[in-house]
């Protein structure tokens, strides 16, 4: 069994409550470790994301620019960016928890990863919507 670092911990912190249920129920189970890497992004940090590529999304357009956050990023750890497998096997575990969460835990959201997208394909971004 896995534990979230001091790290994800404080980045899951600033995240919707539902997704703090999904990622702590996710990782119980999970047959990988992985980290949250974000959760709310600042305009200073969300230009930096879009400045870098990581986002094509301006303050404050993205899921992460919202208090608290509609979203996280999550990597597999040990950390291989190149990994996609790795991150697939996450997606799936995610994506088959969340499935396995009771409807009233849920909030009536969605959940989306950017692995799913087609225009910008962002591995790492879990993403709740109404």
């Amino acid at each position: 069994m896995y534990v979230f670092s001091k790290r994800s911990k404080d980045n899951l912190a600033t995240c919707h409550p539902v997704l703090q249920k999904l990622a702590h129920a996710a990782l119980a189970t999970s047959p990988i470790d992985f980290v949250v890497i974000q959760g709310h992004r600042s305009k200073a940090d969300q230009d930096k994301a879009v400045a870098s590529g990581a986002s094509k999304l301006r303050w404050p357009k993205s899921k992460h620019n919202s208090l608290p956050s509609l979203a996280f990023d999550a990597i597999p750890y040990p950390v291989d960016w190149n990994n996609i497998g790795a991150f697939r096997g996450l997606a799936a575990h995610i994506k088959a928890t969340w499935a396995l969460m009771p409807d009233q835990d849920k909030e009536g959201f969605e959940l989306q990863w950017g692995g799913d997208w087609k225009r910008f394909v962002d591995m790492p971004h879990y993403q709740i919507v109404k």
